[in-house]
């Protein structure tokens, strides 16, 4: 298409030289803003998809794909049945009967709210995402009617470790001949868990089952809920239309989307708006283009009358400025994928250097739920990038390249 007469023409004139050099600097301020509007919009896209990556993969660990509860809070009978009966549906991978119910957590004259889970022992330690993430203690010694595992934050917010006593309060009051009084008892830590989401770090406390019946006077045959943990999240539907017969019209199932819905609709908001307002980097650098080639057209009027006069067609003059504008985008982008994804992959070391050189936290757990900055680069997305700006490039060249291509060589020359 680009014959080596008009390749040796473009790049020519992209070569500043001392008259035309600030032509040359407009096509500078270009390819940079070209570059660093690719490269913020793959880093911030990879980063909105690594947030919601590391959430879902978390929120699922923790609380399951799938809860059965008894609306009213009377709790469900004969669970073991039940929840045996599930595992057997293909996609299962457990169904772990649970009591849940919201506590103060005090200790050291420190109190916080909590959230208490009583599960089975072997169901705790059967969970990865607890089991591979216990920083102190062992779950070995989850068991008895005494012991509790808790966060790392919260432990580091109540000042505790392991082998200390945790006090809960239960709100839920137990009658005495002075009328109904909170229900209180202290555990012994014998855990402690950092699963890098600082809303369970920070409130959630496991007690065993049988303890959690007993503390909060439900009967031993009744659990709050069953956790139901799938081999893969588009399970979900199918295995929720499977258990629906088995529960019956007492009971009701809801899912990860529905429990957390408004999360997940927000980030994904957020992420679409990103993506339109840092597109605008790449039309404003796109903008540029045009300017800096229209300039270059009325410097080379001379040179173009010449060229013609030689026998050069629109065409050809047509292709030279074609080329010239393409070549900025196509370094520009190339640039900025190639920053972007240096950046994304070196993303937390890059945020502990800023933290560390400036003295400030970019990132608070407790804002963002996550003790780390995640970032998962999704290959559609870089093309679909590359090729929008790649676009947007070649789009910006049309007019300047038209105009060139039209211009008559004896109305250019007729002044020299």
């Amino acid at each position: 298409m680009f014959g080596p007469f008009e390749r040796m023409v473009a790049f020519r004139y992209l070569r500043a030289r001392r008259k035309e050099g600030f032509v040359s600097v407009i096509a500078g301020f270009s390819l940079a803003g070209i570059m660093l509007g690719v490269a913020t919009l793959i880093i911030v896209m990879s980063v909105m998809n690594g947030f919601r990556a590391e959430l879902l993969g978390r929120i699922l660990g923790v609380n399951g794909h799938l809860a059965v509860y008894a609306p009213g809070g009377h709790g469900i009978g004969n669970y073991e049945a039940l929840a045996t009966e599930i595992r057997k549906l293909a996609g299962v991978t457990y169904a772990t009967p649970e009591v849940e119910a919201q506590v103060m957590a005090t200790a050291r004259g420190n109190n916080l709210g909590a959230l208490v889970h009583g599960v089975a022992p072997e169901s705790l330690r059967s969970r990865a995402i607890f089991a591979d993430n216990i920083r102190f203690g062992d779950l070995a010694n989850f068991e008895g009617d005494n012991a509790v595992v808790i966060g790392e934050r919260m432990a580091q917010k109540l000042g505790l470790t392991v082998g200390d006593q945790l006090t809960l309060i239960s709100p839920k009051g137990q009658a005495t001949v002075f009328g109904s009084v909170p229900r209180v008892r202290s555990y012994t830590i014998a855990a402690i868990f950092k699963v890098g989401m600082s809303e369970y770090d920070s409130s959630y406390v496991f007690i065993p089952l049988a303890a959690a019946q007993t503390f909060f006077a439900m009967d031993s045959n009744r659990v709050s809920q069953i956790s139901i943990g799938l081999a893969n999240a588009d399970l979900t539907a199918s295995v929720a239309a499977k258990i629906r017969p088995m529960i019956g019209p007492t009971m009701s199932i809801y899912d990860w989307r529905q429990a957390n819905s408004s999360f997940f609709t927000a980030v994904e908001v957020e992420r679409n708006v990103m993506f339109l307002i840092l597109t605008l980097i790449i039309l404003v650098a796109a903008f540029n283009i045009i300017s800096g080639l229209i300039m270059l057209v009325k410097d080379k009027g001379r040179d173009i009358a010449i060229m013609r006069t030689m026998g050069a067609s629109r065409g050809a003059v047509l292709r030279i400025f074609l080329m010239a504008g393409a070549s900025i985008g196509v370094v520009g982008t190339s640039a900025g994928v190639a920053l972007g994804l240096v950046f994304c992959a070196n993303i937390e070391s890059i945020r502990q250097f800023i933290e560390g050189f400036s003295g400030t936290n970019l990132f608070n757990a407790e804002i963002y739920f996550l003790s780390r900055l995640p970032a998962e680069v999704d290959p559609g997305e870089v093309v679909t990038v590359v090729l929008m700006a790649l676009g947007l490039s070649l789009a910006a060249t049309i007019y300047p390249a038209w105009r060139a291509a039209r211009l008559d060589p004896v109305e250019a020359l007729r002044y020299e």
